[in-house]
């Protein structure tokens, strides 16, 4: 199972079954179609939006979907100015 510090993506190309939807539907192209499975080229870009793992019917893919950069984007844009605005790291402390 292939995983990165950076984020939760996990990604287990044993399952997958080479559909392709996770480099379709990746807006940071962190998954390639491989020969036999899906290739995962860029972990580190991972934003952890769900997208991949919302449309990997083999269930290959895991992601915490809820607090990685793409959550951190969504708050900051419900927030409005003035509020603590949008970071990338998991506590939430400001240090992006």
């Amino acid at each position: 199972m292939a995983s990165s510090r950076r984020n939760t993506l996990e990604y287990d190309p044993g399952l997958c079954d080479r559909c392709g939807m996770c480099s379709l539907v990746c807006p940071h192209r962190v998954f390639a179609r491989g020969v036999s499975a899906a290739v995962l080229v860029r972990p580190g870009s991972c934003m952890e939006c769900g997208a991949c793992a919302t449309n990997c019917a083999a269930g290959a893919i895991r992601v915490e979907s809820d607090v990685g950069c793409a959550s951190a984007m969504m708050r900051a844009a419900l927030r409005r100015r003035g509020r603590r605005g949008a970071c990338c790291d998991r506590t939430w402390s400001g240090a992006c």
